[in-house]
């Protein structure tokens, strides 16, 4: 009462013109801070926090500093490259005294209220509970957390006429929140100062506020696109249990943070949690499925196709994922000196969009990379990686020996070298024979370009012979389906003449190659060469080389392991049944998208809760 900060009728008044002063309470606060990525459930992330203080004032050392606290605050929002009209609320000091109030909301407007923007809004708990002192920044935090958990800003009490040494709550730069408001989702920050001069402020970014303000936005998604269904995974010791958890949440589809934590304690490992289940919450169809899990982790491996699985509308549903849309974006933004827009390509291809062999390699990758990206936010990494053709260049990402704009440049010069070396006309085609038997039989000029499986070759070369080959093929009862290669006759020797151009490409792409890991498995190089110089690295010269060489395919899938689960990175389910009869009964072959599908949102998802059901950490 001697030093007079303390209201004589025992009310916390902030930012009123009748304020003279606040009550003293006690409040006892803990908070959990962790990393992002640690989290179980995120209600608000640090964005910075800082602290200063006053150091001398004539005028006594309970006077506040305006001035060092604005100093505080603008250098804090600076460091992180937010501006004032990105701030939404300011949880204040607030203690409702004569000389606290405009020195400390003033310093506000100065700082955040300069320019034409919507009211900020500020309020402080002080006027709701009093001044707790030594908790008062806690108890505050505490209000601004619970806020955003329940999406409305708790209101100030004891506000009736603003205090009329603070002009900006006359004039609408500022509003004192003193009924309920719903949040808009912006910038929060949160003042603390202390009568001895010790000025602190906390900057927080609410969860789902970090959409990048620097990439281009995609083409519109049809509305009927929406709702996005969402993925729930859930883990017990007996089937009964996961059905239960799968259904509570089901009844509690609205509440992300228990969706959330249902995912999270997901991943237990199966030796203590053998069950394992998946269902699609906010889907058309009750998709919904339990199994028993193997003791032991499963082996995860990436097979990722090449050419034949690109199609019009490939990738246009899963642009509703934010994380798939971003990694789209970022091709975009790879391949921004090229011309091309990889993300209104797919949003407005048609069918004959990708008979254009640069689109259709772009494409392809585009959606793999971003197969691949989504994959590795869920937690999964592959222990093996098989590429088909092209598909090496979707290894390379998965395997880390590509950048992202690496792979999508290639891809892209791969393409245009095709395009611009006017080849003759070639085509290729499917037959029932083993590689021996290829060999052999193939007329000149045409040659096995694929050792796609045991008794399964792709042969390339010219047009009207491969066209003739497959006739008299058929007429002997052999399979044989010539297949869409746009043209072009790939891993035959009509490549060779494109080699030196895609090479000099490729090295202004790939500057400094990085090595291949041991779980990148070559179809391009034999087994025998794997210590060769060329095929150490991810370099232009591998990838050169994949061109111009056939496809060991076989030979690769021969070293999946018998329990593995394996995924077919690509737009459309291509290999399946190669996979089905090239490896063991026991692996689990799953697909990612296939072309045509009626959902391949819905399609993608519940093929993402199947490698989690059959025993990879998801």
């Amino acid at each position: 009462m001697k030093l007079g900060m303390l209201s004589p009728d025992g009310t916390c008044k902030s930012f009123d013109s009748s304020g003279n002063g606040y009550c003293r309470s006690e409040a006892a606060v803990a908070v959990l801070l962790t990393r992002r990525s640690m989290a179980k459930r995120v209600y608000a992330t640090v964005l910075n926090a800082g602290n200063n203080t006053d150091g001398y004032k004539e005028q006594g050392v309970t006077f506040p500093s305006g001035e060092m606290q604005q100093r505080l605050v603008r250098s804090l929002y600076q460091e992180v490259n937010i501006t004032p009209d990105q701030v939404e609320y300011i949880e204040a000091h607030g203690t409702g005294t004569k000389v606290g109030d405009p020195q400390e909301v003033n310093g506000i407007v100065s700082v955040f209220c300069q320019s034409k923007r919507d009211p900020l809004l500020i309020g402080s708990t002080k006027s709701n509970m009093g001044h707790p002192e030594p908790a008062s920044g806690l108890s505050a935090l505490a209000k601004v957390v619970l806020s955003l958990e329940r999406g409305v800003w708790a209101p100030n009490i004891h506000y009736n006429s603003p205090n009329t040494d603070i002009p900006a709550l006359s004039d609408g730069r500022l509003r004192v929140v003193n009924e309920p408001i719903p949040v808009r989702g912006g910038i929060v920050g949160i003042n603390s100062f202390g009568f001895g001069g010790s000025n602190v402020h906390v900057i927080l970014r609410p969860p789902g506020f970090d959409t990048p303000k620097n990439i281009k936005a995609p083409p519109k998604i049809p509305s009927e696109s929406s709702p996005v269904p969402r993925l729930l995974q859930a883990c017990g010791r007996t089937e009964e249990a996961v059905s239960t958890l799968l259904s509570k949440g089901k009844e509690h589809s609205g509440n992300d943070n228990f969706l959330c934590l249902l995912n999270e304690v997901s991943g237990m490992p199966t030796v203590g949690m053998p069950y394992r289940g998946y269902a699609l919450i906010g889907s058309k169809d009750d998709v919904t499925e339990v199994q028993k899990t193997e003791a032991t982790p499963r082996p995860l491996w990436y097979v990722c196709s090449g050419m034949g699985t690109q199609w019009g509308g490939m990738g246009r549903s899963l642009m509703q994922l934010p994380d798939f849309r971003e990694s789209i974006l970022r091709s975009d933004i790879a391949l921004k000196d090229t011309g091309m827009c990889v993300s209104s390509l797919l949003m407005e291809a048609d069918e004959s969009t990708f008979e254009d062999t640069v689109q259709a390699f772009v494409g392809l990758a585009a959606i793999q990379i971003a197969q691949i990206d989504l994959l590795q936010m869920l937690g999964l990494k592959p222990d093996g990686i098989v590429g088909h053709s092209v598909g090496e260049l979707a290894c390379g990402y998965a395997d880390g020996s590509l950048s992202h704009s690496e792979a999508i440049l290639a891809a892209y010069w791969r393409g245009r070298s095709i395009n611009e070396a006017n080849l003759p006309p070639g085509g290729m085609a499917a037959v029932g024979l083993t590689w021996a038997e290829c060999k052999a039989q193939c007329p000149q000029g045409v040659v096995p370009a694929c050792h796609n499986a045991e008794d399964t070759v792709t042969i390339s070369g010219p047009a009207e012979e491969v066209s003739r080959f497959v006739s008299e093929l058929k007429e002997s009862g052999v399979f044989a389906k010539e297949v869409r290669s746009a043209g072009v006759a790939f891993h035959s020797y009509y490549m060779a003449s494109i080699a030196p151009a895609l090479l000099a490409a490729l090295k202004r792409v790939i500057k400094e190659p990085k090595q291949r890991s041991a779980r990148w498995i070559s179809t391009s190089i034999p087994q025998k060469d794997w210590n060769s110089p060329l095929a150490l690295y991810s370099s232009a010269e591998y990838h050169c080389n994949n061109l111009v060489s056939p496809v060991l395919f076989q030979e690769g899938l021969s070293l999946v392991p018998d329990n593995a689960v394996v995924v077919e990175i690509a737009p459309h389910a291509l290999l399946q049944a190669i996979l089905k009869r090239s490896l063991k009964p026991t692996c689990s072959i799953l697909p990612l998208m296939r072309r045509g599908h009626a959902n391949n949102l819905e399609f993608f998802l519940s093929h993402i809760g199947k490698v989690y059901m059959n025993g990879s950490v998801c």
